[in-house]
């Protein structure tokens, strides 16, 4: 993967939404209209990718639709949900194409545009690079999805390198399958085949669903001269029961130049009328569209923006902030959130929000965290209306799972981190229901014996593992430590006490319960040696079967010793060294002394890519072994798999216990993902196995960099931030730059010699008091402004309060 450009042209962006500024890409004599839309991305962040992986997918994303095929042009059968489908052109709840076909025709031979030999990946968009030095043209494919429209636009720009103009024939031709999302059958989505007809006065064609108000148009400014549905130049034949339209183009490229070709795709599942309204608006607006875009995606790069040493992470860092807006999915009628991943999981989960948004409030992203919290709460109650959030909803409305038993915890303490980011009082108001109701259903209907330790399943989706789940309690004990925040934000101090001791017991219990010295770790679950003994027998056949001998072994012994257990007394088990053991470190509940021992024994689960998701996956050259996961596997599995999330969880956890260099270590893991298939991209399960995009991803990053390495701590409804950095030795300098807090907009400048440590800090509400923390005894000598100052103690930490714009506080021995 190369580095093309480090960020976006700033002063140009500055005037990319005026019309005048148009004119700055071009000379006074061009024809804006003649003058391809892609040279406007020229100066915009951009990645190539690697020529082995131009056979993985890439995605050209919008929030109404977006495009997925290969890097090397084609639109293969992808994914496994809906099997084969997964690829295309999706315009949710339905699907237009999928995909389509270019071919070049001259002197009466014909070229297919199927083998790019080039990928280059924007922010908001894509390029695919065509070379024929038989023929001496130079094709590029250019394409984004312009911002709330269900259209995708694709360029094509044919250069002419030889010294003699060519003529050329152009086909196009477009493959529809107008066909319901995943579960479309449970709301009476029912597929059938598709017919194309042409429409003279717009030059375009227009196919429909037979039995269904679902369509799709496609077409161009310029007159075609031909158009059909017969035989095809290319080889392509997808799946599904659509149709065939194809677009025939003249075009003369004169010697060392070049013409360019824009093709137009829009949709609806409504009517033909709304599908005509989109294609003729993002025709028309195509450049307008474009640069509103651009300078959309400045903006986001703008917030929370990491300056580090760390070159590679910082870019990572700036990337996963695109990916995520890749993935918000709007559809009307059920509303606006952010999905899981792309290409199998384009639809809402409530667990993988409880991660996410915490990421998207630490990088300005307000906005996604609460239109997604209100979607998520609707269809719970929709579907539960108990206090229950529901684990996975298709975008049809279907719900998938009802809910895990952590999902509803993790909402709560969600709701909770919002409040603090945003100051929103109103929104506090409005779930703090919400979090009551589900907290009451948590302990009442999920916990038989009364003990305070919810049975169900949790994060690891293993058969039989839905007893007392470590991560489920150490969720719990969360949500009930920050409800009662709430409550007592909310002036019920008497459920906020009630809360409170909740809270505490479940600690305890976690502590006792769960921890297991013998393994120096914390229990994957608490149960009867009756259970153990029927996951162990699973997991000795998983290992066995993956040739891990060290897993076999350990899982024999642990066998030997369940046997001799009375068969019904219930205690803590270490089977599978299952990620969620880590949990309780990620809340910051476990017992220093216990996190410490922990921390050590899940640092055995790695490979270089980060932590296995289930621990008896690994063997003895896992710490060496950075090579490919996805190749070799035929059937989709996550057995064996290193994921970002599990990585992300440690990372935390080794930050709440004050060691910010093995957090780090943790994150750089995780960057050796980026870019490695999908340029701009980390993948769901390291390297480049799974979606080829994943909105956990930017918990894993956020989290850790922006309130552990910079201690952001809003409490926005108080007007306070506390500052508690915990910067890793390697950083010497750093710096994070506009960071939304409320109505606060907070930018951190760090700087670290042998003598001192510099803390600069900037913040656009004066009335604001931010706190500078950090543990008792690290320092003696405090300044701030250049004035000795002698800091508060408070707990375990010293500290000083500074308002006003702009401060410089100065530690140092």
């Amino acid at each position: 993967m190369k580095l093309i450009r480090s960020e976006f042209s700033f002063a140009w962006v500055l005037v990319a939404s005026m019309v005048t500024g148009f004119l700055s890409c071009s000379t006074p004599e061009e024809d804006l209209s003649q003058v391809p839309i892609s040279r406007f991305v020229a100066d915009v962040d951009s990645l190539i990718g690697k020529p082995e992986y131009l056979g993985t997918p890439y995605v050209t994303a919008g929030d109404r639709l977006y495009m997925i095929g290969t890097q090397d042009g084609k639109f293969p059968d992808l994914g496994w949900h809906v099997a084969g489908e997964m690829g295309g052109i999706w315009d949710h709840p339905i699907k237009l194409l999928d995909g389509f076909t270019a071919a070049i025709t001259l002197n009466g031979k014909s070229y297919c545009l199927d083998q790019a030999e080039t990928f280059v990946n924007y922010p908001f968009a894509n390029k695919h690079i065509f070379r024929s030095t038989e023929i001496g043209l130079r094709i590029e494919r250019f394409q984004y999805v312009p911002d709330g429209q269900e259209a995708v636009l694709v360029e094509y720009t044919f250069i002419n390198d030889d010294s003699q103009d060519k003529k050329i024939d152009f086909e196009w031709m477009a493959y529809t399958d107008l066909r319901p999302t995943w579960l479309g059958e449970r709301t009476d989505m029912n597929d059938s085949g598709d017919f194309a007809t042409w429409d003279e006065e717009n030059q375009s064609w227009v196919a429909k669903d037979s039995l269904n108000p679902w369509f799709v148009r496609m077409g161009s400014p310029a007159k075609p001269t031909a158009h059909g549905q017969g035989t095809p130049t290319c080889n392509y034949r997808p799946k599904g029961k659509g149709c065939r339209a194809a677009l025939v183009y003249s075009l003369e490229v004169p010697a060392g130049g070049s013409v360019s070709l824009p093709i137009t795709i829009a949709g609806s599942s409504v009517s033909a009328d709304e599908a005509k309204a989109t294609y003729l608006s993002a025709q028309q607006n195509a450049l307008k569209n474009l640069l509103s875009k651009k300078a959309r995606y400045l903006t986001l790069s703008q917030k929370s923006k990491l300056t580090i040493p760390d070159k590679k992470l910082e870019t990572a860092f700036r990337w996963v902030k695109y990916d995520t807006d890749w993935l918000v999915r709007d559809v009307p009628g059920l509303g606006r959130g952010l999905s899981a991943g792309l290409p199998d999981y384009p639809w809402w989960f409530g667990v993988d929000n409880a991660y996410t948004l915490q990421g998207a409030m630490a990088t300005g992203r307000t906005d996604l965290a609460f239109s997604t919290v209100e979607l998520l709460h609707r269809l719970s109650e929709k579907e539960n209306g108990n206090g229950r959030i529901v684990h996975e909803v298709s975008t049809n409305g279907a719900v998938f799972n009802p809910g895990n038993v952590n999902e509803t915890p993790q909402f709560a303490s969600l709701i909770w981190i919002l409040y603090r980011w945003s100051g929103n009082k109103g929104f506090l108001s409005s779930y703090y229901p919400v979090v009551k109701k589900g907290l009451a259903w948590l302990l009442e209907k999920n916990d038989k014996d009364g003990n305070l330790l919810p049975d169900g399943f949790g994060m690891m989706e293993i058969h039989g593992m839905n007893s007392e789940m470590v991560d489920v309690a150490a969720y719990t004990q969360k949500a009930f430590a920050d409800a009662a925040e709430m409550a007592a934000e909310m002036g019920e101090d008497d459920i906020a006490a009630k809360y409170q001791n909740l809270a505490t017991q479940i600690k305890a219990k976690i502590n006792s319960d769960f921890w297991v010295p013998e393994y120096n770790s914390f229990a994957d679950f608490i149960g009867t040696p009756r259970q153990a003994l029927r996951l162990l027998d699973d997991a000795i056949v998983r290992a066995d079967t993956l040739k891990k001998p060290w897993a076999v072994a350990e899982l024999k012994t642990t066998r030997t010793k369940i046997q001799k257990l009375p068969p019904d007394r219930k205690q803590g088990f270490v089977l599978h060294h299952n990620w969620v053991v880590n949990t309780p470190m990620e809340m910051g509940i476990a017992d220093t002394a216990k996190a410490l021992t922990a921390l050590k024994t899940g640092s055995q689960f790695v490979n270089p890519y980060g932590m296995f998701v289930t621990g008896i996956d690994r063997d003895e050259t896992a710490g060496q072994d950075a090579g490919s996961f996805g190749k070799e596997r035929k059937v989709f599995t996550y057995t064996g798999a290193v994921m970002t999330l599990p990585t992300g969880v440690q990372a935390v956890a080794e930050n709440n216990y004050g060691r910010p260099d093995a957090a780090l270590d943790y994150l750089q893991r995780i960057t050796r993902s980026f870019g490695y298939a999908l340029p701009g991209s980390i993948y769901e399960v390291s390297p480049d196995y799974g979606m080829m995009t994943q909105a956990w991803n930017l918990y894993s990053f956020a989290v850790p960099i922006v309130t552990q390495f910079f201690g952001i701590q809003p409490f926005a409804a108080r007007k306070s931030v506390r500052i508690q950095l915990q910067m890793p030795t390697s950083w010497n300098e750093a710096s994070l730059e506009n960071v939304h807090i409320g109505k606060n907009r907070l930018s951190v400048e760090f700087s670290r010699t042998d003598a001192y440590q510099e803390i600069i800090l900037d913040q656009t509400e004066l009335d604001w008091t931010l706190t500078v923390a950090f543990p008792r005894g690290t320092f003696k000598n405090w300044q701030v402004n250049g004035k000795a100052v002698q800091p508060k103690r408070v707990g375990n930490f010293e500290e000083v309060e500074v308002t006003g714009g702009r401060a410089t506080v100065r530690v140092a021995n």
